[in-house]
């Protein structure tokens, strides 16, 4: 590390605090923050392997999600034919349930002996993505007894494409319930002379092929029966179970995940990283961003191939890479990328960098929906056109880098004004001019309805506008505009911390826990604003030097970093974020605390001068 100057309590306080009172901290030996957050990088190297694991596919028990039977996979392609598919689904009572299907030309679905599904023709599946989940064009009321219920499924390939049926019940993600839905069991489990270890490793069994025709009654839609044979298309066939994928997955995922998925947090783990080792003079964490960014750039055409080829729509490592709709995975993970591309000239594969960062900006200015009449993104979930202030951070920082990146002034302009109106719109939607805080989301059908001041969310806003601060011209003719919402949210937010230097995961709430990646976000962008005299120093001294140690001392000797909320959707319920889970080491907070540190350096570097 390069010599970087003892940051001890004297500094600060000496701006704000007398003499006496620094003369009695002077004597206790202080990290600096820079080595504080180099711990945090630290156990990154040592721990993280940016490598895949081979697994078999994961298959669920619940038909709660996607589930696919891929007969072109156990039977090939290239052919006309037929095959069945079965499964059994049990429930504790009568039910009726909507279930959304997709397939190559016809296909039939029998429950119960009953037919509940059928469509005829030639035709190709039509999966779309949608932010977090795929839609179905076709759907079906599936009724089950209590009990047990015998599912058939009938399958017709022309010989063209893929030769496969997906099923899921209608997706709701990024939904909260108070009471979680209930689905019913699916696999072989329940089924008479199965053994437990097939049923382990396969949800369905499957028979194959016939000859085509989708009307033509085979023996399997009349009887089931195991250890018997019957006249396939080129001979007997009998029941089996259809081709085990392996994928390749994450090394030991912890409860909320890895430290090298591809995500926004982990992108922002790998920013961090690089403005780290740019700080310090040590390589290793730059080494460590580049790792990561090659690890994603150059797994693009493994993770496409287990999407697309093997139907690993959402089981496969990384699947969100290929084809999201959401800033989450598309603009927010790509900061380290576009973020080398602006900092380093040459490298090895810096043409798989530009390709995908060319098509990043394409979805930047044309991609991501938006607000109807407005400049700022916005999403379909949990409804359409709802206003996340996360997007504030998922989308608005990238536009800033991408002006950086541009090869023309023309080019940097037009990021900048997007990105300067983004901030002015998004205020519209999610700021609480009542509470002078920032609702984690806005329905726009909806907008009487405020949500709650989640701590993160307020981070991801004032985190956006100082980036945009940072780069924006003071000529622009938004800057006023959006100094003055800095100040007024900073103003705000040091008004609701705590004695202890944090804030609460819910603001306002008094009686939700102290956490740390808010505290940080705001810690940052408080000593930014500091740094680069947005704000008074000797106002706001005091707020940064608190939430700065309370920071601190959450981080370990090893580099663990501890009381971080996990990822959270949105609701109306301020219960749902007062009592969300914490975790140690969940990169949502491990990444905002090492910029947090990168921060405070850069003051305390500033003040030391």
């Amino acid at each position: 590390m390069r010599n970087t100057k003892i940051w001890i309590p004297l500094i600060l306080a000496a701006t704000v605090c007398c003499h006496h009172e620094a003369k009695a901290e002077v004597k206790r030996p202080v990290e600096t923050p820079a080595e504080t957050v180099c711990r945090i990088g630290d156990k990154l190297i040592r721990e993280t392997p940016f490598s895949y694991k081979l697994d078999l596919q994961k298959q669920s028990d619940k038909f709660g999600n996607l589930h696919t039977i891929d007969f072109g996979r156990t039977f090939g392609l290239g052919y006309g034919g037929v095959a069945y598919a079965y499964t059994n689904m049990y429930f504790e009572r009568d039910t009726t349930m909507l279930v959304e299907i997709d397939h190559n030309d016809a296909c039939k679905v029998w429950c119960n002996g009953a037919l509940v599904y059928e469509k005829h023709g030639f035709r190709n599946l039509a999966v779309m993505k949608d932010e977090r989940s795929i839609k179905m064009p076709f759907s079906f009321n599936l009724t089950l007894r209590a009990g047990n219920n015998d599912i058939i499924i009938k399958s017709e390939t022309s010989g063209q494409g893929k030769w496969c049926v997906l099923l899921q019940p209608p997706s709701e993600n990024d939904k909260v319930y108070k009471v979680s839905p209930q689905y019913p069991s699916i696999g072989l489990e329940r089924v008479k002379n199965i053994d437990d270890k097939v049923a382990d490793i396969s949800n369905w069994l499957v028979i194959g092929p016939f000859a085509p025709g989708i009307d033509t009654v085979y023996k399997p839609e009349k009887e089931f029966v195991f250890g018997h044979m019957y006249a396939g298309l080129d001979g007997a066939v009998t029941w089996t179970i259809p081709k085990i994928e392996v994928l390749g997955q994450m090394i030991d995922p912890a409860p909320w995940g890895t430290t090298y998925q591809w995500n926004y947090h982990n992108g922002g783990v790998a920013w961090a990283m690089e403005q780290l080792g740019e700080l310090t003079g040590d390589d290793r964490y730059y080494s460590w961003a580049v790792n990561f960014c090659d690890y994603q750039m150059e797994g693009i055409p493994f993770v496409d191939y287990q999407v697309n080829k093997l139907n690993a729509y959402f089981n496969s490592a990384n699947s969100l890479v290929i084809g999201s709709t959401l800033l989450d995975f598309t603009l927010a993970p790509s900061l380290p990328i576009i973020y080398r591309l602006r900092k380093e000239e040459n490298f090895r594969n810096r043409e798989v960098y530009e390709k995908f960062i060319s098509n990043m900006i394409e979805y930047a200015s044309h991609g991501q929906i938006r607000s109807e009449g407005m400049s700022n993104y916005t999403r379909t979930t949990p409804e359409v056109y709802t206003v996340w202030v996360d997007d504030m951070f998922m989308g608005i920082p990238f536009l800033i880098q991408a002006g950086l990146y541009a090869n023309t002034q023309q080019e940097r302009d037009s990021f900048f004004d997007d990105a300067a109106r983004q901030v002015v719109d998004f205020n519209k939607h999610v700021w609480d001019k009542d509470a002078k805080l920032y609702m984690h989301a806005n329905y726009t059908s909806r907008p009487e309805v405020k949500l709650p001041h989640w701590s993160r969310a307020n981070g991801w806003a004032i985190w956006a506008m100082s980036d945009v601060l940072m780069h924006l011209p003071k000529s622009h003719p938004l800057y006023s505009c959006i100094l003055k919402q800095y100040k007024t949210h900073v103003r705000s937010l040091v008004k609701y911390q705590n004695e202890h230097g944090f804030w609460h995961n819910v603001i306002d709430r008094d009686d939700s826990p102290d956490e740390v990646s808010g505290t940080a976000i705001f810690t940052m962008a408080i000593a930014r604003g500091i740094r680069l005299g947005w704000i008074d120093a000797k106002t706001y001294l005091p707020a940064v030097k608190k939430g700065w140690e309370a920071v601190a001392s959450k981080v370990e000797d090893d580099g663990t970093v501890h009381d971080i909320c996990v990822g959270t959707m949105c609701s109306e319920d301020e219960d749902y974020y007062v009592n969300r889970p914490f975790w140690d080491d969940d990169t949502h907070g491990s990444f905002a605390v090492i910029f947090a540190g990168i921060e405070m350096q850069n003051l305390l570097n500033k003040l030391s001068v």
